[in-house]
């Protein structure tokens, strides 16, 4: 397995930074991005650091670069989280200096587009948190969920290995942010399916992923993939975003990676639960079990081309779905398909 430094926990009291090296929408909507800072102030008991490009429609490449370096650099912060994903990080990715991330490691929280910034991180040896943005999990309207509480309380403050048990309900029907009434209802919930199950071999190993749209732009791009003897004994995590792609867009990318020779190193897969309705897209619930089923039959086809007896478990809580369960990247995650358990150290 790939070497990883280990991260300092958190205490109550500590600053954290708080950036938006994706999208600017925390300047759009104020009122989300003020109810995400108190809650890291009341529920966690954290003092939120803001920065310029913070709450900054339209910020550079090179502002937003700036930011991810001075809140990494500064010692008196002890995390670093993302308001929200985007479109465009993996550009500004050439504007960090490597050496200073190295100097200053700490933990990173964010998700979607933040894929790119996580897996930079995880080339330098530094792991990371997937999930947790301010938006979209502080700033949840009426409450947020006690599985991503008590995720987060995890990842922040405690040291251990933790079970990561099925929630009972999932939301991926959203609530409109420019209604500012919003903040004080809450989402419609579903029954949650569970963990769905393929392979006979357990598995054990450092969580390496991220979300799929962002994976496809760092193969095409090539230059921020890790080495193929760093991913030797490696568990794979992916999830799609609100964009729901077409099940061929998941396919393709599995496809490069097996190609690549990549689930010869791969020793287990873990696939969140696919985002299957938006605003634009609003699928009848008929229309969202088929999508999510589609999905899962693609994932276990092609990784089943490549390699027949590693762990394959889907339905997950993390990604775009809540409540969301943030994932240890570079730490380790023992999957049991006898005892359909994974458990993941945080």
């Amino acid at each position: 397995m790939k070497n990883f430094v280990q991260l300092k926990k958190l205490s109550p009291g500590d600053q954290v930074a708080v950036i938006s090296p994706s999208s600017g929408l925390a300047g759009v909507f104020t009122w989300v991005q003020d109810l995400g800072i108190e809650r890291l102030n009341d529920i966690f008991k954290l003092s939120a650091k803001e920065y310029p490009t913070t709450r900054m429609v339209g910020a550079s490449l090179e502002q937003r670069a700036q930011d991810i370096m001075q809140a990494f650099a500064d010692p008196n912060n002890k995390a670093v989280i993302a308001t929200i994903g985007g479109e465009d990080q993996i550009k500004l990715l050439k504007y960090l200096n490597p050496d200073v991330l190295k100097a200053n490691p700490k933990p990173f929280f964010g998700y979607s587009d933040n894929t790119h910034l996580h897996n930079y991180l995880w080339n330098l040896g530094i792991p990371s948190y997937y999930g947790g943005s301010v938006l979209t999990q502080y700033g949840m309207q009426g409450k947020m969920y006690e599985e991503t509480v008590n995720s987060l309380k995890r990842a922040f403050f405690e040291q251990g290995t933790y079970d990561l048990k099925p929630n009972s309900i999932f939301n991926d029907q959203g609530l409109d942010w420019s209604d500012k009434k919003a903040l004080t209802e809450f989402r419609n919930t579903e029954e949650n399916e569970g963990y769905y199950w393929d392979g006979t071999n357990s598995g054990t190993g450092v969580l390496w992923g991220g979300c799929v749209e962002s994976l496809i732009a760092q193969m095409a791009a090539g230059i921020y993939l890790p080495a193929n003897t760093d991913l030797k004994g490696t568990v794979l995590i992916i999830e799609t975003s609100e964009s729901i792609p077409e099940p061929w867009v998941v396919e393709y990318l599995l496809t490069g990676f097996g190609e690549r020779g990549w689930f010869d190193n791969f020793c287990g897969v873990l696939v969140g639960r696919p985002k299957a309705w938006e605003f634009d897209k609003q699928l009848t619930p008929e229309a969202k079990l088929a999508y999510r089923k589609k999905q899962r039959s693609v994932v276990v086809d092609v990784v089943r081309q490549y390699n027949a007896t590693i762990p394959i478990v889907q339905n997950l809580d993390f990604g775009h779905t809540d409540p969301q369960i943030v994932m240890p990247l570079g730490q380790v995650v023992y999957i049991d398909p006898v005892k359909q358990s994974i458990s993941a150290t945080y």
